[in-house]
């Protein structure tokens, strides 16, 4: 382990990724169509799809350190490479990345908040958060937070959140939410709707033996609000379908 502005930084570890990685996802930019992906498919089973799920079964092992409640599985936390453009006005069938959710063992399929990771030919985003959740949802965190608002203050304001990924981000209420004073001492967070912390990397990161490291540090400094966020709705029961943990890969 190795130590820089008091965080201990895992040592190197090779990346499962290659500039072969970056390459096919530069020529797929390129080449958006069904027909030119069906002759490259064992390229990018070989150097991308490939070199993830070996990540993942990485992850499944080191997650077991600080958040065993969360899921690395390729059933589970890979996005698929094709896009759904029934409701898309951007008719590409093909995704540019190759990226993954670490969602909760114990929620329903897309339900809850989940860790993040998204490669492409124009950056590596890491982080976690809840993107989209359905209205019963967001009012079971928002009855969390207001009664456990220092935990949520105390966790997106401490040093390894903030040198990690910046202050907590996502869309908020323009003004107070339903049921709430104004004057509630948790109202910097009740107005939010969406949960969001990321960090944006150059994407030659993904092909050093950097990418593990700041992978790990990252992640362990968003489980606490992933967490946070999944306990209201796994003591909570059902709620609607709707939830995206975080912005989905185009």
């Amino acid at each position: 382990m190795s130590q820089g502005r008091g965080i201990i930084r895992p040592a190197p570890v090779d990346s499962p990724f290659s500039y072969k990685t970056l390459a096919f996802l530069r020529a797929l930019a390129r080449h958006n169509d069904r027909d030119w992906f069906r002759l490259h498919k064992p390229e990018y089973e070989a150097h991308v799809r490939g070199p993830m799920v070996d990540l993942l079964a990485r992850l499944a092992v080191d997650l077991r350190g600080f958040a065993p409640d969360l899921v690395a599985d390729p059933r589970v936390s890979l996005y698929r490479i094709y896009r759904d453009t029934r409701f898309s006005a951007n008719k590409l069938p093909l995704k540019t990345n190759v990226a993954a959710q670490f969602p909760s063992r114990d929620l329903s399929r897309n339900r809850g908040a989940a860790l993040y990771l998204e490669v492409s030919q124009k950056r590596v985003r890491i982080g976690g958060g809840l993107y989209m959740p359905a209205s019963p949802d967001l009012r079971l965190i928002r009855e969390h937070i207001a009664t456990h608002y220092r935990t949520l203050h105390r966790t997106v304001t401490g040093r390894l959140f903030r040198e990690a990924v910046g202050p907590l981000a996502g869309a908020k209420l323009a003004g107070t939410p339903r049921g709430y004073l104004a004057n509630h001492p948790a109202m910097e967070y009740l107005r939010f709707k969406q949960f969001l912390a990321s960090r944006e990397f150059e994407p030659g990161l993904a092909t050093t033996d950097r990418f593990y490291p700041e992978l790990l540090q990252t992640f362990r400094a968003v489980a606490p609000l992933v967490r946070f966020l999944n306990t209201p709705l796994l003591a909570g029961g059902r709620a609607g379908l709707s939830d995206v943990p975080f912005p989905r890969s185009r």
